[in-house]
């Protein structure tokens, strides 16, 4: 798999200084942790998942979640469990006599609903668990937790040398984590349980969806998840203890729930020059689009969740992979200020000038910011200057998506 696998070749070089790398669900921890990028989920009873993932159903997407917890009735358990062996089995015969298709596979997870569910996954699934790179583990907590990497690790154990390490990804979203009182005790023993695990653990990700639940909210689409006053406190906590350099692991951003226009109530919030720049009118005509279906709200959370360090993001709608996705690419500045402040740090400086003359480079105080950009550019591929993320939106993403 390679993110933006769709462009063109005249279309990447147009765009792209340097390409998103190759990668799949045998590969480093660290890039995986990367690649997840935007997660669809779906609910693990759909007939079509064999078939929707060998035929690319939805452009550009890279990770596919498939759902045995919320998107299903408590009554389709078993039903789903079945569905959904029956569907990977089919997809694994045909992988074995196509390479074509296994070179374009997206990162396929399992989202389970709780630890017994997970045992009889990994029995009942068998071989088919090669191709899962992870499972989604919600209501996460430090006692409920080890039990779910206990068994992880066994089955890795287990599993042989030459097959895919299976991860855990660990959803954040209880009371005992959101609730000020309990918050800083549940958060530390959960990292105690993913410290000891860590190499099995992908990323960690924040229910704002359950979070909010809690307290009888749900934002509006004019409005992002860190302008609700509790779940953006919780999320700062998330990220001061998880985001830590001295042991970091990579956070995924909450989920957008919109997709479709509603009324609105505020101004839009993304500018239009960016888009008249990029696109010209079809620009200003994208920008619109993005206006009408409420998105101009999600980018505005994806830019927050950036500079808050998060990468990586749940969503519900095809229409959001490639918009969530080209927001991830890495700039040239970015990636010429970063490469500039690593060649650097031998000792021999402490700070220099931006090539762009705009900014100060400290190579200390940066030089963590500067490796998180390296990082990021492998999956997602740096920019030409002056190209943008919304030079990536293609003729395809213009339309609507209803």
């Amino acid at each position: 798999m390679r993110y933006f696998n769709y462009l063109s070749p005249a279309e990447e070089q147009e765009l792209f200084y340097s390409l998103p790398v190759h990668y799949g669900n045998d590969s480093d921890q660290e890039l995986l942790s990367y690649a997840v990028g935007a997660a669809l989920y779906c609910p693990a009873t759909r007939q079509t998942i064999a078939a929707d993932v060998l035929s690319g159903k939805h452009m550009g997407l890279t990770t596919w979640v498939f759902d045995l917890e919320d998107a299903i009735g408590d009554q389709q358990v078993e039903t789903a469990e079945m569905s959904l062996h029956l569907q990977l089995q089919q997809l694994r015969t045909e992988l074995q006599h196509n390479q074509e298709i296994q070179e374009r596979l997206p990162l396929l997870f399992i989202r389970v609903r709780s630890v017994e569910q997970l045992r009889r996954v990994l029995q009942r699934m068998d071989q088919c668990m090669e191709l899962i790179t992870g499972i989604m583990l919600p209501k996460f907590g430090a006692e409920q937790g080890q039990l779910y990497f206990e068994m992880i690790a066994e089955y890795n154990e287990l599993a042989g040398e030459y097959a895919p390490v299976l991860y855990g990804l660990p959803i954040l979203e209880t009371a005992e984590v959101i609730y000020r009182e309990s918050r800083l005790g549940a958060l530390l023993g959960i990292k105690r349980v993913l410290d000891q695990y860590k190499r099995y653990v992908l990323n960690v990700r924040i229910g704002a969806t359950d979070f909010s639940s809690l307290f009888g909210l749900r934002r509006n689409s004019d409005v992002t998840i860190y302008e609700i006053a509790p779940i953006r406190d919780c999320i700062a906590d998330i990220i001061n203890i998880f985001g830590r350099m001295d042991s970091p692991y990579v956070i995924s951003g909450p989920v957008w729930e919109y997709f479709a226009s509603g009324e609105r109530v505020l101004k839009p919030q993304i500018r239009q020059s960016p888009f008249e720049e990029a696109l010209g009118d079809d620009g200003r005509r994208l920008r619109n689009d993005y206006i009408n279906r409420h998105v101009d709200g999600l980018i505005r959370e994806v830019m927050m969740d950036k500079e808050n360090g998060m990468i990586g993001k749940t969503i519900i709608h095809p229409s959001h992979i490639r918009l969530v996705q080209s927001m991830y690419t890495v700039t040239r500045e970015e990636y010429d200020d970063a490469l500039g402040i690593i060649e650097r740090n031998n000792g021999e400086l402490g700070v220099f000038k931006s090539g762009y003359a705009n900014k100060m480079n400290e190579i200390k105080p940066h030089l963590n910011w500067a490796q998180k950009v390296m990082a990021r550019s492998k999956i997602y591929g740096v920019l030409h200057e002056q190209q943008h993320f919304i030079s990536l939106l293609s003729e395809q993403e213009r339309r609507v998506y209803v």
